[in-house]
């Protein structure tokens, strides 16, 4: 008997048809892939099958319980980490943990055969608050939890999203070592790596299955997707623009920033040309968000010195906030206000007047083809979308340089390179780039990267230059290479 049958499921949202007509079956011990684009309808079916939405029509069935008339069950049985963090942030490792067993009707003493592998990773951690953990550490409490009362079947909705490679790989080889239990696993994700290591695929697009079939089948049928052709740039026009500015946008010389004794960056140097893509990388809890918290004015430095667009950041941060533009790792726009209504706000913010934000407006909405959606709430948007307005926003003022803090996490690889079309043209009208992202095809696509590892920066170069430095074929090895000699957890 299968784990999960899904028979000619439906719903709706208003005139929207999240799902029509899904039927899929997942074989018990598998570990099987529900992958699609953005607002294909994959969270839809996850929150179906655990018994936290009905569908309008068609029947599912999971260890052979029915998803509407035998809900309870189910909930015992499944295990389920959703796209967005699942944790109390404000309660500490070993609280979280506690009050999920309890959730359950069981303790942790009970279930720690069940997680003893992954938690015995980060119990000597117990006594830290959730939002403190690192990614990878977040991503191994949240997978206890689901773990604590032995489920059959686990649901993750794409785990990884903001999560660096080393961790990701290490969350993945965690799975494997579950499948080995006999635990049927379920998992949605935008990163191909991560697709290859699923037995079998069902791609969900606009509703639909287009196909189920292995990994490499799918990737290969539906290339166009998964698989889009690089971006190419104009390499002359880059040139005559570094030629034309005499100054760096960003100069920073040995800044540091601790909290006590523990440095979360220690005594870095760099600078960033004007029009340049500049990549910062680093594992999850390097130090990059604080770093580029002072760049932006959010946090003072301990010592150091820089500037940005020329204004000091120990005395002028004033200054900076209006030159330049922020797209944080949490999307930052209104989900309650219109898209319209979203781009005045922000222009307003920024000081721009009214006719100019009204042509403005216009002309934008015509480029990113929003013309017809500019009543519509944001919360109403695919991610991507909100992605690509996000990005819009944050650059709708013209500053010299915007600052991406992980854009495009857990969007699919078609999006993507549409979002990174966007930052290519904005590097051609001038503005500076500077973003961090945990894809490392997208790291391909800067000017220089810098790699950050416990605070420091360990590496600074074209892509080319460091693949010829460390002598490796891909970014995702180098990366990995140099992120494995971290000694420290969290930052």
């Amino acid at each position: 008997m299968s784990a999960i049958e899904a028979k000619n499921i439906s719903i709706s949202y208003g005139k929207v048809k999240a799902l029509d007509n899904v039927s899929f079956s997942v074989n018990k011990g598998e570990i099987f892939g529900l992958i699609g684009p953005d607002g294909a309808g994959k969270t839809s079916m996850f929150r179906i099958l655990c018994t936290l939405l009905l569908p309008n029509a068609g029947s599912a069935f999971v260890d052979g319980y029915d998803v509407v008339s035998q809900m309870r069950e189910i909930r015992k049985r499944v295990g389920y980490m959703p796209g967005k963090f699942s944790l109390y942030q404000d309660l500490t490792v070993q609280e979280n943990l506690e009050f999920f067993a309890t959730v359950f009707g069981t303790t942790i003493q009970e279930g720690y055969d069940s997680i003893k592998t992954i938690y015995s990773q980060i119990e000597r951690f117990k006594d830290r608050k959730a939002g403190a953990l690192s990614g990878g550490m977040k991503q191994k409490l949240a997978l206890s939890c689901a773990l604590v009362h032995s489920p059959s079947v686990l649901f993750l909705d794409e785990p990884t999203t903001g999560v660096d490679p080393v961790s990701r790989r290490e969350f993945w080889e965690m799975l494997s070592t579950l499948k080995e239990r006999g635990i049927t696993i379920v998992a949605s994700t935008p990163y191909l790596n991560e697709i290859r290591c699923c037995e079998r695929v069902a791609f969900l697009d606009h509703g639909q299955i287009r196909g189920i079939d292995t990994p490499e089948v799918i990737l290969d049928r539906f290339a166009d997707i998964f698989n889009p052709p690089p971006i190419t740039r104009d390499s002359n026009e880059q040139t005559s623009k570094d030629a034309s500015q005499s100054l760096n946008v960003i100069e920073v010389q040995h800044l540091v920033k601790a909290f006590g004794s523990f440095h979360a960056v220690d005594d870095i140097s760099f600078s960033v040309k004007w029009g340049e893509i500049f990549g910062f990388l680093g594992a999850n809890g390097a130090g990059k968000t604080t770093a580029m918290h002072m760049l932006t004015g959010l946090n003072q430095p301990t010592s150091g010195t820089g500037t940005v667009a020329g204004f000091d950041i120990r005395t002028q941060h004033e200054d900076i906030k209006k030159h330049i533009g922020y797209m944080s790792q949490k999307f930052s726009l209104y989900e309650d206000l219109t898209v319209s209504e979203n781009i005045r706000l922000f222009a307003g913010i920024y000081g721009m007047k009214d006719r100019e934000i009204a042509e403005k407006t216009d002309q934008l909405l015509e480029r990113l083809q929003f013309t017809d959606h500019r009543n519509d709430l944001v919360k109403s948007l695919p991610l991507g979308w909100k992605q690509k307005m996000a990005f819009s926003v944050s650059i709708f003022h013209e500053p010299s340089i915007v600052f991406l803090d992980e854009p495009t996490g857990g969007v699919d690889p078609a999006t993507r390179r549409q979002f990174w079309e966007l930052i290519y043209e904005a590097a051609q009208r001038g503005i500076t780039i500077f973003v961090t992202t945990h894809y490392m095809d997208e790291a391909e696509y800067c000017d220089r990267i810098s790699i950050m590892v416990d605070g420091k920066i360990k590496a600074m170069g074209s892509p080319d230059e460091l693949k010829q430095s460390f002598k490796q074929p891909d970014m995702e090895h180098v990366f990995t290479y140099l992120a494995r000699q971290a000694t420290r957890t969290s930052d």
